[in-house]
């Protein structure tokens, strides 16, 4: 098996870690499998040296002092692999055959850095690289980096162009959790997660592994996230599964929007909860939630919105605090999906101006990390659906 290891800081945080990522590694070349290592700067440095630059200095000189954090980790553990008596060798920018390329814009030039990861790939039998995560080079050789949480990229990445059958992300956390340990007691881990599950929950605090790097898994290639201490690369942690898939869609059938209005509902507890049950105790499905200071919306099929109205209207009477339900139908909504949505910078407004330029009229805008749902009237759905995917495509 082909195995692409990366090993975060702090599992490269001392000398007897770096041992244990040493041992880990050589318990699996001898058992077999070929395997490349992916390593971030021990500790906290990275962020040291990015603190002591209190100076004013060009994008190059910095990634130059980042970089070193890097380049001392990939010798350390090749100095502890040569003792066990496996031939490594560590790579870095300005080597000859440093896989990690980016273009005049600074992103990766994937033609070229696959040709490169190839050609190491074509030689890991009985060598293991060591590669320097994080950084890259410019066709000029002037070093640059791949932003926070590159390292994983760069783990993920090469997993994807070496056709690695696994890519192990070493770290201090025993994969993903089901709630944070230090918060809530009886947290476990868990076994299998989706990319796009992973991803929101990535954006919104949870830090496993460089929301980022996951735009390079593909579904052949397994992802898994294993704590240091474990010391076997082959088994345990968190799987990642799946791959993103980019998408514009179109419900094909319409829905209705219901809105119950309330005195300060945002300050009331449990009441979004209240009325969803009133929903769910009659099987109605809600297909989307949006809620405001004093209203939430549901929105449901349009087949089922009389009944779905009479459920929330009863609800309503019975509650002081609760003002009115109202119905609007048909609605169309258009989903826009994507794992590198949250990288986009002005994502929303290329999503949003294109229609109201047009005139048309937006309901509703539902956004999570990795997609963006437009309410539109139904009679404007194949419009806005052009015109939404002329836009991206």
């Amino acid at each position: 098996m082909r195995v692409i290891a990366k090993f975060g800081g702090t599992s490269l945080g001392s000398g007897d870690r770096i041992e244990r990522a040493a041992d880990s590694v050589a318990n699996a070349v001898e058992t077999g499998h070929e395997i490349a290592v992916v390593a971030s700067a021990m500790g906290s440095t990275t962020d040291e040296l990015l603190e002591d630059i209190t100076f004013e200095t060009d994008d190059a000189d910095r990634a130059e002092i980042v970089s070193m954090g890097e380049r001392t980790s990939v010798r350390m553990l090749k100095a502890a692999l040569a003792v066990r008596d496996i031939d490594a060798v560590f790579l870095e920018p300005g080597t000859s055959d440093w896989p990690v390329v980016t273009n005049e814009l600074g992103e990766v030039d994937v033609e070229e850095s696959k040709r490169r990861a190839a050609a190491i790939a074509d030689r890991l039998d009985g060598v293991v690289p060591i590669i320097t995560g994080f950084l890259a080079e410019d066709h000029d050789g002037n070093v640059t980096t791949l932003g926070r949480g590159g390292s994983d990229t760069t783990a993920v990445m090469l997993g994807n162009y070496m056709d690695a059958d696994e890519v192990v992300i070493v770290t201090d956390v025993e994969g993903v959790m089901t709630g944070d340990p230090r918060v809530v007691e009886g947290a476990r881990n868990v076994g299998r997660i989706t990319v796009d599950e992973l991803r929101n929950l990535s954006f919104r605090g949870a830090e496993v592994i460089a929301p980022s790097s996951l735009s390079y898994k593909n579904e052949g290639l397994s992802v898994r996230v294993v704590h240091y201490q474990h010391g076997d690369l082959l088994r345990g942690g968190t799987s990642i599964e799946g791959q993103f898939e980019s998408l514009i869609d179109m419900c094909e059938t319409p829905l209705a929007c219901l809105t119950v209005a309330g005195r300060a509902l945002r300050n009331r507890p449990g009441i979004l909860s209240e009325l969803a049950d009133a929903l769910r105790r009659e099987d109605v499905n809600i297909d989307a939630v949006a809620s405001g200071m004093d209203s939430v919306t549901f929105y449901v099929d349009v087949d089922v919105a009389e009944r779905a109205e009479a459920l929330l209207h009863e609800a309503v009477v019975e509650d002081e605090v609760l003002s009115s339900v109202t119905v609007a139908d048909p609605i169309a909504v258009i989903r826009v999906t994507g794992g590198e949505l949250p990288n986009q910078s002005g994502v929303i407004q290329e999503i949003i101006s294109p229609l109201a330029e047009s005139g048309m009229n937006i309901i509703d805008l539902i956004t999570s990390a990795t997609s963006v749902a437009v309410f539109v009237d139904w009679d404007d759905r194949e419009r806005a659906l052009e015109i939404v995917q002329g836009r991206f495509d």
